[in-house]
């Protein structure tokens, strides 16, 4: 993990890759573009399927929308490789460039893929931990603003908090580290950090979760049914076979996507329980 990471200097945003796309998943989302769409595409339009020509005419027209005889093509049906290349490159890597649009040319160009080119994409996208992932020919987000705003009211706040936050950062690096992501003791630091805020807003190191449950119950702030599905949330981190047991071969594989759901889920209940303080 970088100092930046590991010391926090990074935003949520960048280390979930949400509205942003740094230069090293800009850098992967070209060489899968160079090497398997434009590339698989140019091996067609040699065998006379003109695959690259009809990309490349669409391309012009319905993305880029600009004049037609502007194109790298010829009557023949023909593209000049390089060109084309050369004008996508200058686009891809321009600093007028939003990221989105990068997001609007992969989504757009995947549909005239007949390869792997979707799944290359997202197997990057996984990688370098974007929040956003091309399903059904389209690129949507797996990471919500809600979601976002969620984890940095809970990170973002005083030193009474502290330790709540020391845990909420740690759960959040062992998420998003590109190198080595551990899922498992990302949902176990998100766990310890409602633990944390129990005990604060109990006013008792002793506190458990259960214990604010019921004091929330009793002072009205907390239904029934939500109680429940509070109890169960974290019981399903500490049964046998649990997350917060020690790792045996059976245990089921822990992903991306359950972890991220943990750590949005225990820092909309801490941000709850201050609401209730």
């Amino acid at each position: 993990m970088r100092f930046s990471e590991r010391l926090g200097y990074k935003s949520i945003k960048q280390e979930l890759q949400y509205e942003i796309i740094d230069i090293e998943l800009k850098n992967s989302l070209w060489t899968i573009f160079l090497g398997i769409f434009i590339n698989n595409l140019e091996q067609l339009n040699y065998h006379n399927e003109r695959e690259l020509y009809t990309y490349t005419y669409s391309l012009w027209r319905d993305f880029y929308k600009l004049p037609i005889d502007t194109a790298p093509i010829y009557n023949d049906k023909s593209v000049n490789r390089e060109l084309l290349t050369k004008h996508i490159r200058n686009f891809f890597y321009s600093e007028e460039t939003e990221w989105y649009e990068i997001y609007d040319l992969i989504e757009f160009s995947g549909k005239f893929s007949k390869t792997e080119y979707s799944d290359s994409i997202n197997k990057i996208l996984e990688r370098e931990k974007a929040g956003y992932r091309f399903l059904k020919s389209q690129i949507v987000p797996i990471s919500s603003k809600e979601e976002i705003q969620e984890i940095e009211e809970a990170i973002n706040e005083s030193d009474s908090f502290k330790s709540v936050k020391i845990h909420l950062e740690t759960s959040l690096h062992l998420l998003s580290n590109k190198q080595n992501p551990d899922y498992r003791n990302s949902i176990k630091e998100s766990i310890s950090a409602i633990e944390s805020m129990c005990k604060i807003f109990t006013n008792d190191n002793k506190s458990t979760l259960g214990q604010t449950l019921k004091k929330l119950e009793e002072v009205g702030h907390l239904h029934p049914a939500l109680k429940k599905a509070f109890s169960s949330l974290y019981g399903y981190t500490s049964d046998n076979g649990g997350i917060r047991h020690s790792l045996i071969e059976t245990d089921r594989k822990i992903d991306f996507y359950e972890a991220k759901f943990m750590l949005v889920t225990c820092s909309a209940f801490i941000n709850f329980l201050k609401s209730r303080m």
